[in-house]
């Protein structure tokens, strides 16, 4: 499932079906009309309803309002798979909400989609190579976090579990690359290793 926030943002997590037999409601603060979900196969539910059907959480709300949130939600978090997809942005602290999803009791904690711009989640490829997606996860998590980032369409590359300062670090490269050196947000990175593969 996905938290999303106001009506607008809640539409879909980027525009796409998170692909095949991965069952995606979509928790909205925006009206209860039925059309957050768009064409996107994802059915709507009220949050306390997504959340109490889900077994993987992704947060994609702005990073200020997780806190908030877990604090109104945490009896439905308990002893999920919490993926945090968010960035706290300016102030001081990190960009990730690895503290607010502590608080939830047996929650297990990943990071990952927070560091490429929402224009590689819409289109992941660049002529015949596909962007990667670096994360963190708990090891026994990998798997189901490896299919959604696939569904998506990126090439998963674990950092290791507890790692979620790393993929933060890949988020202000590529903030520095993207924005900072102008070479535009349709930029990602790609793991390149003697295997071949991830």
């Amino acid at each position: 499932m996905r938290l999303s926030g106001p009506a607008g943002s809640a539409a879909r997590w980027d525009g796409r079906s998170p692909g095949p037999g991965i069952r995606s409601p979509s928790a909205s603060r925006g009206p209860a009309d039925g059309t957050a979900a768009g064409d996107s196969g994802a059915t709507e539910a009220t949050i306390a309803g997504a959340l109490a059907a889900a077994d993987i959480v992704v947060l994609t709300v702005p990073g200020p309002a997780v806190a908030g949130l877990i604090a109104e939600h945490t009896g439905p978090l308990a002893g999920k798979l919490i993926i945090d997809a968010t960035n706290k942005i300016g102030g001081g602290g990190p960009a990730n909400s690895h503290q607010d999803v502590a608080a939830v009791p047996g929650a297990r904690y990943a990071r990952a989609f927070n560091s490429l711009g929402v224009e590689n989640l819409a289109d992941p490829h660049f002529g015949t190579e596909t962007a990667d997606m670096i994360y963190s996860a708990p090891e026994a998590d990998r798997q189901p976090l490896e299919d959604l980032i696939r569904a998506v369409g990126l090439r998963p590359v674990y950092a290791g579990d507890g790692a979620h300062e790393v993929v933060d670090g890949v988020l202000r490269l590529w903030f520095a690359l993207a924005i900072g050196q102008g070479r535009g947000r349709h930029l990602a990175f790609r793991v390149l290793d003697d295997a071949g593969a991830s």
